[in-house]
């Protein structure tokens, strides 16, 4: 007895439809679970987006975080390396007694990002401040690692 199977070219759940949809519904779970920052992927989970910028006389560090308050970011130097992390504890209490429906939550949000610093950072002149859902931390460069132009006396 012979037995005949279907083979498709295109794997179930990886059609172009697929992909928008995945695409839409991830997201608007995303936003009504108030957890924009969740990418799905396991990887992500708890990390936000980060850009670093080199100056000649510092590194730039901005935290894309809004919707966040000031008071419950951490920014430290640990051995060598800067640890940025936020947590907010809270709850909602939402009511509509005329409907009859009353939905508790509570609320936390979380994340951690460690970058390693090398011995061009001078870890005592950090700063740190938050403005426009952006954090920015400087990290000033120390003496040894600015660029030195010195003109040498030809003889």
């Amino acid at each position: 007895m012979t037995k005949a199977m279907q083979v498709n070219k295109v794997r179930p759940g990886y059609g172009l439809e697929n992909v928008v949809d995945n695409i839409f519904n991830n997201t608007m779970r995303r936003f009504f679970d108030g957890n924009l920052w969740d990418t799905g992927n396991s990887a992500n989970v708890g990390t936000v987006p980060v850009n670093v910028r080199e100056t000649e006389n510092q590194y730039e560090v901005d935290v894309i975080a809004p919707g966040c308050k000031k008071e419950d970011f951490s920014v430290q130097v640990k051995t060598g390396e800067l640890v940025i992390s936020f947590e907010h504890n809270g709850e909602k209490d939402q009511r509509d007694e005329e409907a009859g429906w009353v939905r508790n939550e509570y609320v936390r949000r979380s994340f951690s990002r460690t970058f390693t610093l090398d011995d061009t950072v001078d870890i005592e002149k950090i700063s740190a401040g938050y403005t426009d859902g952006i954090l920015r931390i400087i990290l000033p460069k120390n003496e040894k690692a600015k660029p030195i132009s010195i003109a040498i006396d030809v003889k």
